[in-house]
């Protein structure tokens, strides 16, 4: 068995691996950040280590730095989480080169699942059909414009080299194509380290169903059970659970064949996934996952497997002791991403800042993989899962009620998160039904009921600030919400809190009061401006673009009007409220 593991990562992955390694009395090693010195996952490592730098390029994305302290730590195996270094054959051969386990596939096995197009080729070589598209790098945005011609509209422009939904954008109309392709590209290169793209046809109603692998290295290649992660928003997934609804299972069975027959096909070992896409009783292989991915644990819950202790064992060269016939999927298990997004009115906004209260859930079949606690901060430099929640129960009715229990149970301040949104997920009769597909939760749910969070309270248009006040009538506690002004004024004139106001809201991509001063919702950078000085815009138009948590967000003008004033360049540092353009 292995001796000590460096995580290569941060957050709820890097804080999950180490649990698995403790109970196996495997050594860990943390790597952080500047602004992770004081992290969670490094807290829990028995030893840590500081990458320095505060983006991703400058510490989880520098390679020299973590081999330096893979040489000073004297860790014999990495593993490298989900996301980063993940999926980089470079990085696989660097730690291997040295002797020391790749807890994961071997390089050669990255390399071909690693670059989509590659994996494409190596799918349709062991007999299994992907979704039509090219199998080559996009060069220039006229290509996916000759790509929708031939194919019909819209189609999907996809990182080479990633996956969960990273450097996607779905283009309907050819006068898309450039700007989608501009920023596909840039979140690509962005969050994989590479901004090759291509394009394959985007189906109309699909849902998204993945296959769990686990193969050792002595020939034993098993699928585990399928789930199904079609609940999501911006391509990235919100919601997930196993096993699929409504799933015939001959399509199950098939799909698990297929899924072996395309890790056979490239020399897989260790834990991975195998995605495809299901419409109309077919499915089509959509892309291989070389890695853990985030939402492993349903796949835990219903086969009584940790994928991590099996990851471990794997790299430590033991061979599998059970076959296929051994495998059991009891239950049902349903998974929900934490991030810390504000989802009112459906625009999933990005919030990072600091947790002030993070009460967490209990009771039978509650599980957290969280990887913040009270009073840590969620940066914009990184990924804004805070954690996942996942439930078991014996059949899946069960299950959603119980994740609806347990999400009443959860509270979480100083940040906005999608917890609201969950619960209209999971409460939408498409849900329960399971007939929602990848497009369902932005085409179809009503998020209009959601409100922004304020410090303190909840913000109306008019000014007034909601106030929850705990009281007692006839004995009875109740909650009593009070609509107060932001300076603690009960509209009478007579202050009534000394609380601190609420911050100020503000989101991009969407219309707002009408001022001419445009102001970011977010702390981020910017990394486009689409306007100069002087020129005519609409109410709705994007002036810059901002990325916060790697995640691109469109500022548009709030009326329509001139552009007067530039206040930005591409490359600046932006907190929320600040001003980037004028427009009068």
């Amino acid at each position: 068995m292995l001796q000590k593991v460096l995580i290569a990562n941060r957050g709820e992955i890097a804080v999950r691996v180490m649990r698995t390694c403790r109970e196996l009395g495997i050594a860990t090693v943390a790597v952080y950040s500047e602004l992770d010195r004081h992290a969670l996952h490094v807290r829990l490592a028995d030893e840590a280590y500081a990458l320095g730098g505060s983006t991703a390029a400058e510490s989880y994305l520098n390679t020299e730095a973590i081999l330096a302290i893979i040489e000073r730590s004297g860790a014999d195996a990495v593993h490298p989480g989900y996301g980063f270094f993940s999926e980089n054959t470079d990085f696989a051969r660097a730690i291997t080169s040295r002797g020391v386990t790749f807890i994961g596939p071997p390089p050669e096995a990255i390399e071909v699942m690693g670059d989509k197009i590659s994996s494409r080729l190596a799918a349709e070589r062991a007999g299994v059909a992907g979704v039509p598209g090219r199998n080559e790098t996009l060069q220039h945005a006229d290509e996916v414009v000759d790509f929708g011609r031939e194919f019909g509209w819209p189609v999907a422009i996809k990182a080479a080299y990633g996956g969960g939904g990273r450097g996607m954008k779905v283009v309907s109309g050819p006068d898309e194509a450039a700007a989608a392709f501009e920023s596909a590209q840039r979140e690509a290169l962005s969050y994989f380290g590479r901004a090759e793209c291509y394009v394959e046809r985007y189906l109309t109603w699909p849902r998204h169903i993945e296959m769990q692998v686990l193969a050792d290295t002595h020939g034993n290649t098993l699928w585990l059970g399928e789930r199904d992660c079609s609940a999501q928003r911006r391509h990235q997934k919100l919601v997930e659970e196993s096993p699929a609804a409504n799933f015939p299972d001959a399509i199950r069975v098939a799909m698990g064949e297929a899924a072996v027959k395309v890790s056979r096909a490239c020399g897989y070992v260790n834990a991975g996934t195998v995605e495809f896409l299901y419409q109309d009783d077919e499915f089509y292989f959509l892309e291989m996952n070389t890695r853990l991915q985030v939402e492993h644990p349903v796949t835990e819950l219903v086969t009584g497997l940790d994928l991590v202790e099996w990851q471990l064992r794997i790299a430590s060269g033991e061979a599998l002791p059970f076959g296929q016939d051994d495998v059991r999927r009891d239950g049902h298990a349903i998974e929900i991403r934490i991030n810390a997004e504000d989802p009112a009115g459906g625009r999933f906004v990005p919030s990072p800042g600091t947790i002030t209260a993070f009460r967490q859930p209990a009771g039978p079949g509650v599980r957290l993989d969280a990887g913040y606690e009270t009073g840590d901060t969620i940066s914009q430099y990184y990924d804004n899962l805070i954690g996942k929640l996942i439930v078991w129960a014996p059949d899946r009715e069960r299950a959603r009620r119980r994740m609806l229990r347990a999400i009443e149970e959860t509270t979480i301040e100083g940040v906005a998160t999608t917890l609201p949104a969950d619960t209209v997920i999971l409460s939408s009769e498409d849900f329960v039904n399971g007939t929602h597909s990848t497009k369902w939760v932005e085409e179809t749910l009503d998020f209009s009921g959601l409100t922004s969070p304020a410090v303190g309270g909840t913000s109306m248009s008019d000014g007034l600030v909601r106030r929850d006040v705990l009281a007692e009538v006839d004995g009875r506690r109740v909650t009593v919400a009070l609509w107060l002004d932001d300076a603690g004024d009960d509209g009478l004139g007579k202050p009534t809190s000394t609380a601190a106001k609420p911050r100020r809201q503000h989101h991009a991509g969407v219309v707002g009061s009408g001022s001419g001063t445009v102001s970011v919702p977010m702390q981020g950078t910017i990394v486009k401006v689409s306007v100069e000085v002087g020129q005519s815009v609409n109410a709705g138009d994007t002036l810059v673009i901002l990325e916060a948590m790697k995640m691109e967000n469109a500022v548009g003008a709030e009326k329509s009007g001139v552009v007067t004033a530039i206040k930005v360049k591409p490359g600046d540092a932006v907190s929320a409220g600040d001003v980037v353009a004028v427009v009068e």
